[in-house]
């Protein structure tokens, strides 16, 4: 996935970001930027003032906790490379149908990820890859002005059986630590 369109992607949010956060939110970015330290070229991409915005914001705005997770998410991401994944590496788990990211967005615009909890997957190294495949590319293909991305799940045919408990806590392991959002409160469809 290209850098710059990440970058193109970052800079509408950056403007949006800029004009609802608080001086003192806005010092507290400033604080996670100087515990965080130098980053590379690549590093910066993923340290925008939105993305610590988030971090902030899922860490209550407590500025250690914000820079300790986003500094985990960075060695994550320098040891997992999740925008290193093409689509070769994940298409023959795309083939169970079990997430993918359909040809249309919800109203706002926001991209939607479907997940179907019936359908069975080869591996679990192979399901995760695909599972990042999708986020990122959810994440890539953001609208402007716009930082959450839908994701529904569909229990048709669910049975307790047919769940991977260790897929169920690596997603949310993945989700909580290097994807972080602020909860929202109210109708989000």
């Amino acid at each position: 996935m290209s850098e710059n369109l990440k970058k193109t992607a970052s800079d509408g949010h950056e403007k949006m970001l800029a004009v609802s956060l608080s001086q003192e939110q806005q010092a507290k970015i400033i604080e996670v930027r100087k515990l965080i330290g130098t980053l590379s070229d690549k590093e910066s991409v993923y340290c925008s003032d939105a993305s610590i915005s988030r971090y902030l914001k899922s860490q209550n705005w407590n500025v250690k906790k914000a820079s300790q997770m986003l500094k985990q998410s960075l060695k994550w991401r320098q040891e997992y490379k999740p925008e290193e994944i093409a689509w070769d590496d994940v298409a023959k788990e795309a083939e169970t149908g079990k997430m993918y990211r359909p040809n249309y967005c919800a109203k706002d615009g926001r991209p939607v990820l479907i997940m179907r909890t019936n359908r069975q997957s080869k591996t679990l190294v192979e399901e995760i890859k695909h599972f990042v495949y999708c986020m990122e590319n959810a994440i890539l293909n953001l609208p402007p002005n716009q930082e959450q991305v839908i994701w529904l799940v569909d229990f048709h045919g669910f049975s307790l059986s047919s769940v991977s408990f260790k897929m169920t806590r690596e997603v949310s392991h993945i989700l909580q630590k290097y994807y972080p959002a602020a909860p929202r409160i109210g109708n989000h469809v």
